[in-house]
């Protein structure tokens, strides 16, 4: 069987030439070949690390799990879609309110392990009936309104919870990592909201050193005077040793609330596999549902052993595009790297020193952008909201979601939130279609025609 690991040797050995692109199949000189997997870290480590910390996850096992993913994912698409699995950021609202309802960590974990299942299985309907069928279920304006609940629906845990524990800090990250964002070229700014994390990391270290102990709430929320940074666990971890493993425990209201992100993991894995197809000039439809399916497997294997889901990372598409370098071998070796890294507690405990207000002044831009990737997917694929079929469950899962309604089913049982407003916007938008007027499906067929029309015309680019 083929593996994908048979690959060409690009050019003899020597640098590409200007302007030449080096397909998946082919492979520099393995010194290259190792400086490319390096680049490849650095640029998927700041969310790979950022997303577990924000869900209270090891992130020395993040790091390893998504070497572990990658591999898996490479081994499952036979080297055809060149691609990094990093720690999955749509998570991080989700884990926030499992902890809120008293979940524990197995309670996350277990609740992210029955998401990837569940993408596993999505994945293999698409393999078995065509990528069309994620269209038909997942159009623009549901996927749109999803990640949009996902993002908005955080905004609560960065006020409430990270930004109270030192308002000036958490402001000065926040303005930093904007400013990293917008001044800042090329993989600089890819790698803005670790620049961010490091910003606040090292303002409050010098905080206290200047200034002592501060006066606030802590992680607990208990009224206290305490370091910012402490970095007392640094000292004691160990520089080798194994990250920590846990088993992951079943709820079923943690599980529901964490289901309707499978929408969201499904549009960004094939957004991202449409992506390399058009950047390597190979159309990689037919590998789709395979992807989705490898990426399933992952976050299952990963999440039972105590990490984060794991999704296909668009940071390591940039540095494709920016060196038209699109070899698999190079993410072999990034995968190797990530595995030694995991392996190393006294990283895992700086990591887990990060301040709360830091990750307040980080969390407020990056719950924001998360939630405006909706109305980009809403704009990219021109949803028109003046179309009652769409406006009218968007409006009513948004406000259901952000807002906190809840709907009481049993005694024991109730759904809220993401979940919630999920359903009503995927059921209401697939009802109100099917009881339109013939005027109102027009419009919405003229909209979907235009949709493609405008996804050809940016793939012909």
């Amino acid at each position: 069987m083929d593996w994908g690991l048979g690959w060409k040797l690009h050019n003899g050995g020597r640098p590409p030439l200007p302007g030449a692109v080096v397909r998946p199949d082919e492979r520099l000189s393995w010194v290259r070949t190792v400086g490319l997997g390096a680049q490849h870290v650095v640029a998927m480590f700041g969310a790979s690390f950022v997303a577990p910390v924000l869900m209270g996850l090891d992130p020395n096992l993040a790091i390893m799990m998504s070497g572990v993913a990658t591999v898996l994912f490479l081994l499952a698409t036979r080297g055809r879609v060149p691609s990094y699995l990093g720690s999955s950021l749509s998570f991080v609202g989700v884990a926030a309110v499992i902890r809120a309802q008293g979940g524990s960590t197995a309670t996350v974990t277990g609740a992210l392990l029955c998401v990837g299942a569940l993408l596993l299985v999505c994945g293999l309907v698409v393999r078995a009936l065509g990528a069309r069928v994620i269209h038909a279920v997942l159009p623009p304006v549901v996927t749109g309104a999803v990640v949009m609940l996902i993002g908005f629906n955080l905004a609560p845990v960065a006020a409430g919870t990270y930004w109270p524990q030192d308002q000036w800090t958490a402001l000065a990250t926040m303005l930093f990592t904007g400013f990293a964002l917008v001044a800042l070229r090329g993989f600089w700014s890819r790698i803005a909201i670790f620049l961010g994390l490091v910003f606040g990391y090292l303002l409050s270290w010098g905080l206290d050193r200047v200034f002592g102990r501060i006066h606030s709430v802590d992680a607990a929320g208990k009224l206290t005077d305490h370091w910012r940074l402490d970095l007392s666990a640094v000292g004691r971890a160990a520089w080798l040793g194994l990250p920590h493993f846990h088993g992951p425990s079943f709820s079923t209201s943690a599980i529901v609330v964490a289901l309707p992100v499978v929408i969201a993991l499904i549009a960004e894995n094939a957004g991202h596999v449409k992506a390399v197809g058009e950047m390597t000039g190979q159309p990689l439809d037919d590998e789709l549902g395979t992807a989705i399916a490898a990426d399933g497997a992952a976050t299952v294997l990963s999440t039972s052993l105590g990490g984060p889901a794991t999704t296909t990372y668009a940071e390591n598409i940039g540095v494709m595009a920016a060196t038209r370098i699109y070899s698999t071998a190079a993410y072999w070796a990034a995968a190797c790297f990530a595995l030694l890294f995991g392996l190393c507690p006294k990283f895992g405990a700086v990591v887990a020193a990060v301040p709360g207000a830091v990750l307040g002044g980080i969390t407020v831009v990056l719950y924001g952008m998360i939630g405006l990737l909706g109305a980009q997917i809403w704009i990219r694929n021109r949803v028109d909201l003046a179309n009652p079929i769409n406006l009218v469950p968007v409006a009513a899962g948004v406000i259901v979601g952000i807002g906190g309604v809840t709907l009481e089913i049993g005694k024991n049982f109730k759904l809220g939130g993401i979940a919630l407003g999920t359903i009503v916007v995927l059921a209401g938008f697939h009802a109100l279609r099917a009881l339109a007027p013939p005027h109102l499906k027009a419009d919405a067929r003229a909209e979907a025609a235009a949709a493609a029309a405008a996804e050809a015309r940016a793939g012909a680019r």
